[in-house]
């Protein structure tokens, strides 16, 4: 009978090309998934806001609608919503991203639901002018 001898080595090539697609699956989908709500923001001229936190998003469309991140809130419970998330976050900041055809009063209305949660940091996302 032969001496035959055990071979205990494994065998990671197929582990390693499954990671590296994953990778590559990865790094193509992660920008699509930061972007939200499509809206039409207001061009100004402004510095840029750094946080060392990622800031909350709140989203009014044209057809004003409110989101939180990607979610749909209506007005009346916006307050309510707001307050159950920021009872976990250390950063109380809270960015609004408005459509530029949203109508005035409608934004002051979100802004006062937003402060009477209790919110005191309160931005207003828009986009840099073109200086041509």
């Amino acid at each position: 009978m032969p001496d035959k001898k055990l071979m205990s080595d494994i065998n990671v090539t197929p582990l390693v090309d499954v990671m590296l697609v994953l990778l590559i699956i990865f790094m193509v989908t992660a920008p699509m998934m930061i972007e939200g709500v499509k809206v039409n923001l207001p061009k100004t001229t402004t510095k840029f806001i750094s946080t060392k936190q990622e800031p909350l998003v709140l989203t009014i469309t044209k057809e004003k609608k409110i989101f939180i991140q990607r979610y749909e809130v209506k007005l009346e419970g916006l307050g309510d919503k707001l307050k159950r998330i920021f009872a976990n976050r250390k950063n109380e900041q809270l960015l609004i991203k408005a459509d530029k055809d949203v109508p005035y009063g409608f934004v002051v209305k979100v802004i006062a639901h937003i402060k009477r949660a209790g919110i005191n940091k309160v931005g207003l996302v828009t986009e840099p002018e073109s200086t041509k």
